[in-house]
């Protein structure tokens, strides 16, 4: 944090006014990138967009309201003051979940709600997915610690696996000092009588009964350290199998849980999210990311746990047998340790640019496969087929980068191994010819300084998975920290049934700095039927985004029978409401499961009920499985007027208070039309609906038109009575007339 902007900030605190939280911005009011500073205390909200403003102090009971929204890359704190004065900070979205914490503690303390704990944006942001190894596996852990009676086993199983895969090399040792030693100085020549020997076969120089002797007082000692030795082996194989299937069992689920509430949060972020993301790229992350944590856990991890055990196993045998021989180990860690971390973090944003890479490929995938019918139709091939080769090629690109770093890596650490082995060679042969050592404990340290050396390498390569699970890490957290902007108040109301009753009360809305609706005041009748006319660009569509409270009012208040839509459980509300949209979607299943997707425990008999109301039981019995046959992928077995019915049948099924229809006919023909518009008189009869249409023939039933203009309600009445005053709503018909009657005079 900017030391000069805290003094600032401090500066204009009052005798014994403490901080609360501190939040450091990045943004200007231009957009430009600047430090600035948001401070919350126990007495109200200090600000500073830059070091040559003024800091906006805001006491908590000039607050009327704080509002947090992002817009692609860039997000905005609204904070409206009660005199009707609004101050606006700019921030980037690295910056969004401290942000959204801060708006939660706000509300806390306008509620004289004081924790007493002060926090700056270190603390704030501490659980941004910043992408530090330790943070990204920290902030991992908690995810295993359902599992923490399997993790125990595992790490046990770790250490019995490791103990037991050291354990058979001393005692080859002893077989070789206590055995095989002293039976070849009892029979075999002797030292000096092997220097004038020119043959390179050493011979015997006992009788046959010494030899016979020796070899049946060597053969029971040697018996039980080789059947020790086949003991240990086998155990560590069996605890080796069970490390394994219990450490694999938990990556599984540890990934499981992860894409579990990764999806489960991604359903709970608002729409506005959704804006700016692109499909691929969550789905890359829900799946590869997570899969690829899987299996570092499995594998990597495991294996990561097994050898560090190891090597400290294999450490203190060697320092115990020889101190020189331990020393002479340890000469080339120093060396490895400072190539491993200058490796790291180069490898560290290699593999960030890898994993963009291939969220933009996937996104290409994303865009064309469900698409490939607008590709085709405009011989849009070969340009796709380029721009994912592009991207295929930049994946390669970046892969290919830390292929050679880690290439050039790796050979260097299998050179510093070699020697260290060589030196190894040598401190031991001079502590065996100074009878500091045996040939047998020099043999089984050499073997295992050699396996010491070979997890030393491994350990090293763990370096590549590491970083690339770290960074899946980061991308998963990146969807986890963000906050919804559309949630559940602290103390929802629970409204039930509603009876439809909607009131929009000076409502106020933007799109980032663009205002869409202006002081917007409207009442609706239980049951009444309005009709939504403007040109586009109006604020309809927005208008009943509102009312679904797929975003909130920027001032204003939207009311469900006389309830601030704000104020209700968000599920509970929304369950009260039924859409039925231009472009229908169905999801990949059957025409039973697509009408039935909001009440999935319906009967057959509902089914049947809802599609014969929604005129679409005749089409129906016509394919091929009759209700069971599939519709594909977004329904694109079906007619555009076959799915817009299929969805009329479901919103008829959940029977909503409330009823949404946007555009639900201006893309099919006057027949299809004529057929949903009887479907639409049994969806809309009895319950509140908000329609809109370009085609303004279809509003004539509506009990009330609502004509919207640059975000204001300019007129509002019926349809003859509109078509009286000869204003927009008459413009508006005039000129559908003169084209309808236009298109007949061209096709005569």
């Amino acid at each position: 944090m900017s030391p000069d902007l805290r003094r600032l900030v401090t500066e204009q605190f009052e005798p014994g006014e403490a901080a609360r939280f501190w939040v450091e911005l990045d943004l200007n009011e231009s957009l430009r990138f600047a430090p600035g500073l948001l401070v919350a205390t126990d007495r109200r909200l200090l600000g500073i967009a830059n070091h040559s403003a003024t800091p906006v102090s805001l006491p908590w009971s000039d607050i009327g309201s704080v509002a947090a929204k992002e817009h692609g890359a860039l997000g905005s704190l609204e904070v409206r003051a009660a005199n009707g004065q609004t101050h606006v900070w700019r921030y980037t979205i690295g910056k969004a979940a401290a942000i959204h914490k801060l708006t939660q503690q706000i509300e806390k303390l306008r509620q004289g709600i004081d924790d007493a704990e002060e926090a700056d944006d270190s603390e704030l942001e501490a659980d941004l997915p910043l992408p530090a190894v330790t943070q990204s596996f920290a902030r991992l852990l908690r995810f295993t610690k359902p599992h923490a009676k399997m993790m125990l086993l595992g790490f046990v199983l770790t250490l019995l696996g490791s103990f037991f895969a050291v354990v058979p090399m001393p005692l080859l040792g002893e077989v070789m000092d206590k055995v095989l030693m002293p039976f070849a100085l009892a029979t075999y020549a002797k030292p000096d009588d092997l220097l004038n020997e020119r043959s390179s076969v050493v011979k015997p120089i006992a009788d046959a009964a010494i030899i016979q002797a020796e070899r049946l007082r060597a053969i029971p000692t040697a018996k039980w350290y080789l059947l020790a030795f086949t003991g240990a082996v086998l155990l560590s194989w069996l605890i080796g199998w069970a490390r394994t299937f219990v450490l694999a069992w938990i990556s599984e689920r540890v990934a499981a849980d992860l894409r579990n509430q990764t999806y489960a949060h991604l359903q709970r972020l608002s729409l506005e999210f959704f804006g700016g993301k692109r499909t691929g790229d969550l789905i890359s992350r829900i799946d590869t990311d997570t899969d690829r944590i899987c299996y570092f856990i499995a594998v990597h991890l495991t294996d990561f746990a097994s050898d560090i055990v190891m090597l400290l196993l294999i450490g203190a045998y060697v320092l115990c047998q020889d101190v020189w021989l331990g020393l002479a180990t340890l000469v080339p860690l120093p060396l490895i340790g400072w190539l491993v971390h200058g490796v790291r973090m180069k490898l560290r944003f290699g593999f960030m640019a890898g994993s963009r890479a291939w969220a933009e490929m996937t996104n290409v995938l994303a865009d064309t496969i469900p698409g490939i019918r607008v590709v085709k139709a405009f011989a849009q091939e070969q340009r796709e087929i380029d721009r994912f080769k592009a991207r295929n090629d930049q994946v390669f690109k970046t892969n290919n980068h830390v292929n050679k770093l880690w290439s050039a890596f790796s050979p260097l650490l299998v050179l510093l191994s070699d020697m260290g082995l060589l030196l190894i060679w040598m401190v031991g042969v001079w502590q065996v010819l100074g009878h500091h050592l045996t040939v047998g404990v020099l043999s089984a340290s050499v073997y295992l300084i050699t396996k010491f050396y070979g997890r030393l390498e491994a350990l090293s390569r763990i370096v590549e998975p590491t970083q690339r699970a770290a960074n899946s890490t980061h991308r998963i957290f990146e969807i986890l920290d963000r906050v919804p902007s559309i949630a559940d108040p602290p103390h929802p109301i629970r409204l039930g049934r509603a009876t439809g009753a909607v009131e929009f009360r000076d409502v106020q809305f933007r799109y980032g700095t663009r205002p869409i609706l202006r002081g917007v005041n409207l009442q609706i009748r239980s049951g009444e039927m309005i009709g939504l006319v403007g040109p586009s660009g109006a604020g309809k569509t927005t208008l009943i985004n509102l009312v679904c409270r797929f975003h909130d009012v920027a001032e204003g208040a939207v009311l469900i029978d006389g309830h601030d839509v704000r104020q209700l459980a968000l599920e509970d509300y929304r369950r009260n409401i039924g859409i039925v949209l231009q472009e229908p979607f169905l999801f990949y299943g059957t025409i039973a499961e697509n009408i039935a997707y909001g009440r999935p425990n319906a009967t057959r008999e509902q089914i049947l009920a809802a599609a014969k109301a929604a005129r679409a039981h005749e089409f129906i019995l016509r394919q091929p499985d009759g209700y069971d046959s599939f519709v594909g992928e977004r329904g694109m077995s079906l007619s555009g007027g076959e799915r817009q019915r299929i969805s009329i049948a479901r919103a008829l099924l959940i029977d909503p208070a409330i009823l949404i229809l946007d555009e639900a006919t201006s893309s099919v023909d006057t027949e299809t039309e004529r057929e949903i518009q009887l479907a639409l008189e049994n969806l809309t009869r009895g319950r509140t609906t908000i329609a809109i249409a370009h085609r303004l023939s279809t509003l004539r039933r509506a009990d009330r038109l609502v004509v919207l203009e640059q975000g204001r309600v300019t007129e509002i009445g019926r349809h003859d009575d509109l078509l009286a005053r000869n204003g927009t709503y008459a413009r508006l018909h005039k000129a559908q007339l003169d084209m309808a009657h236009g298109e007949v005079s061209e096709g005569s």
